[in-house]
Parts: structure tokens; sequence; C-alpha cells
């Protein structure tokens, strides 16, 4: 079974997909700011592994070849398609002799730490179209001089310093033109926004009370959360809460929190300077023991290897 994202409901009525109205609701509890963007041409040397990014990555490739692929899933980068790596998604990334490509890395922000495909974090692909083309070469003309000229190795321009760097760099443009970056972030990600790309589950069988079950774990993620408490706010047995959480996310309710709790830890890591104890009480760890060993169940690091990697 597909995991879905509540986050995107479509209604199929006459054989036209409308979109429910809790769909913008969603959608406009994130703002995605511009990190980088460029075209560049590729070789050999475009070979990485495990790379775990706080960011975004888009793709428009327009000649040559590589690939993107993880453990679950696998896309042959080829001429006139889109490529989405959505934050916090492991990906490797190999070319063989040549590969040219817009690129667009964007980071993404909520006030409840919410995210766009938050259960949906795969590797992305769709068929190109001329308006994709223009809009990948308009924002490169809003922002001139953003792209990674040093380096095209992840390890390195993820760093925390240079993140932090990038973003300070759209509060010195001027209103229209981040407005219309923002936009032209937006258009891009909806190309990935389809029943058939996002693997969205059909949308009436959605459980009303996990769609609040997720959302009420996401905006109180510092708390301790429990399946009981979750099954009493949804007046149901907790038994079958967990079944239908799972029938319906593809997470049991406590793997689930961990994985959010996670999730926002390495958020906090790459964006601010809290300690690590900080951040355990922050997403709801009772402990640092008990924060370090599920931080790394689920990266495969530990905390401060993970810090690390994003730091100078």
């Amino acid at each position: 079974m597909h995991k879905s994202d509540f986050l995107y409901i479509f209604l199929y009525r006459t054989g036209k997909k409308q979109i429910h109205p809790a769909m913008n609701k969603y959608v406009l509890k994130s703002a995605f700011s511009l990190l980088n963007t460029d075209y560049v041409q590729l070789n050999k040397n475009w070979n990485y592994k495990n790379i775990l990014s706080p960011f975004y990555r888009l793709y428009l490739v327009d000649d040559g070849n590589g690939k993107l692929f993880n453990p679950g899933s696998s896309q042959v980068l080829e001429k006139g398609y889109l490529y989405l790596i959505p934050a916090f998604t492991v990906c490797n990334y190999y070319c063989a002799k040549y590969l040219s490509q817009y690129y667009l890395h964007f980071i993404e922000d909520s006030a409840d730490g919410s995210s766009v495909f938050s259960l949906n974090r795969k590797i992305f692909k769709t068929a190109a179209v001329k308006t994709d083309i223009e809009n990948f070469k308009r924002i490169g003309r809003l922002n001139p001089g953003r792209g990674l000229y040093l380096t095209t190795n992840p390890k390195i321009y993820e760093k925390q310093p240079v993140l932090q760097g990038f973003r300070e760099l759209n509060n010195l443009m001027p209103a229209a033109a981040n407005m219309e970056t923002q936009g032209i972030i937006l258009q891009l990600l909806s190309r990935f926004l389809t029943p058939g790309n996002f693997e969205m589950n059909n949308p009436m069988d959605f459980h009303s009370k996990i769609s609040a079950a997720v959302d009420f774990i996401q905006r109180n993620l510092q708390l301790p959360i429990t399946v009981t408490n979750l099954a009493e706010r949804a007046n149901q047995n907790p038994d079958y809460f967990s079944r239908i959480f799972h029938q319906h996310t593809g997470y049991r309710p406590l793997a689930y929190i961990q994985f959010k709790r996670i999730e926002r830890a390495q958020f906090l890591i790459v964006t601010t300077s809290l300690s690590f104890n900080e951040i355990a009480t922050e997403t709801g760890f009772e402990t640092l023991s008990y924060f370090s060993r599920i931080f790394k169940n689920i990266t495969g690091q530990n905390p401060s290897q993970y810090r690390s990697r994003i730091t100078l």
C-alpha cells in the first residue's frame, strides 16, 4: 500500500479531479525560500552517496544522463524531465560521463514544522513542459549569482553557515523579485502534486480523524503523546485507532511520532544553534540518551555525527 499525504485530497466526481478546500489550507502553511539556482554541466565527478539534505532539490535535465537512487526508489536522469528530491530524503547521485541540467534548491518553513511531502519522501520524476524551462530561466534572471560555483559536493555546500548565508541573500532582494521567486518555486513544486505522481490513496478513504491526529501530532511534538491520548481525542478504541492510522499513513502511531520528532530535530540542528539537550526537549524526548538513540535508529547517525557533517 502506498503512503498517502493527508494534505492533498482529490475528489473524483463526474470524471474530473477537483481539489478539496483542505488542500489550500495546508499548502499555505508552508513557505519556500530559495537557496541556489543555476545551470550546470556535470561529469563523472558528480558521484555522491547517502546525501540527506535539509532542503528540496529540483532538477530539469536538458542533455546527457545520470541516475538518482536510494533503497526505496531509483530514477534515470534523462533529457526533458523534471526531478524532485524532497527534504530529508536520502539520495545517491551518479553521472557516468556527461549531464547538463538546471537546478533549484529551496528550503521549507512552516509554523508547526509540517511538510508538504511529510509522508511521501521519494525521488519524483515527471515530463517537463515549456513553462518549466521558462520558469527555471526566469528564476535564474531574478536571482543572479545564486549558483554553486566553488563545488558540487553536498557535504561542503550544505554546511550550516553556508546554508544560512544563502538564505540571508533573500533579504537583500527587492520585494517584487522575492515574491515572484516564491511563486515560481510553488509553480514548479505543483508539477509533482498529481494523483499518479504523488501516489495518493483514494481521498474518500482517508479518515478525517486520522487527519486531525496527524495535525495534532505535528503541532505538539514537544508534548507527551501516546496512542491512548490520540485514540481518546478521536473517540476510538486504541487498537482500532492504531490500525486505521497505519492503514492511512503507512506508519504505526508511535513510529510516526518518532519519525516526525527526528525530522524536526534534523531541521533544528541545521537551522539553529540549540544544544542537543534543548533540541531533545523541543522535540518531546524526556532524556538526551533516548533522543540520541532514536535519532541514530532513524538517520543512521547520532546527533553529533549529523551536526559535524553540516557545520564547519
